[in-house]
């Protein structure tokens, strides 16, 4: 896309192409049987301290990518960056594709936004103009379940607080919408993490850019006039 996004490829049949940000890294959906051997492998070397801390994370790994394919995610990336204090804030970004046989995704998308509450960070829908056609964004501050051990005297597990902003984008020629979503426990960036979904959402496009820059256009070509998307994290 540009040189702030590595371009990644939807899989395993990609119907739409999208950009990562610099300090994401990509994680793998459809792992081969002998990457998951060499995993494997690798795990067994570990010392005997580090090795069940890496069977756990393994394990983990293993249940959220089955998680991830039934839910039709596509791409998953894992996000460390510094905030104000030094300190690594994490963020999770999703790319899925759902499908909406029979109807039109955009006048779907266009009637949320019509019968919403209201718009923007408390929970309605609000349009935002994207190269590839009108997008919907979502934003929502939700509880959800934390790693750790609960407090004591806690029923249930450990809660946390997290930031979840969504946009969808309509895919009127497949009958589908295009979700891109970012979760982070740093709630205090979301306008930092809000930047970031936005600059992921624009890169979305229909057009295979290796197609598109064989025939003189599209954001590989030059004088495409296409609009650069940086991301506040640099």
């Amino acid at each position: 896309m540009n040189d702030v996004f590595g371009t990644a490829v939807a899989e395993p049949e990609p119907a739409f192409w999208y950009g990562i940000p610099h300090g994401y890294r990509r994680l793998d959906l459809h792992p081969t049987p002998e990457g998951l051997e060499e995993v494997a492998r690798q795990i067994g070397e570990l010392p005997e301290e580090a090795r069940d801390r890496a069977v756990q994370v393994f394990r983990l790994y293993s249940v959220v990518v089955t998680m991830l394919q039934r839910q039709h995610v596509l791409g998953w990336a894992l996000g460390m960056h510094p905030d104000d204090s030094g300190t690594p804030a994490l963020s999770v970004l999703t790319v899925s594709s759902v499908p909406m046989p029979g109807v039109n995704p955009k006048a779907v998308l266009a009637r949320m936004l019509a019968g919403g509450a209201g718009t923007g960070p408390d929970g309605g829908v609000l349009p935002v103009e994207l190269p590839s056609g009108t997008g919907f964004l979502m934003e929502q501050v939700r509880k959800t379940t934390a790693p750790g051990a609960p407090p004591e005297g806690q029923e249930g597990p450990r809660q946390g607080t997290v930031w979840q902003g969504t946009v969808a984008i309509p895919d009127t020629a497949s009958s589908s919408a295009v979700v891109v979503q970012l979760v982070t426990a740093s709630v205090d960036l979301a306008d930092d993490y809000r930047g970031v979904l936005l600059g992921v959402a624009r890169t979305v496009t229909f057009t295979d850019p290796a197609a598109a820059a064989r025939h003189g256009s599209g954001p590989g070509a030059s004088g495409s006039g296409a609009e650069e998307t940086r991301s506040p994290f640099g």
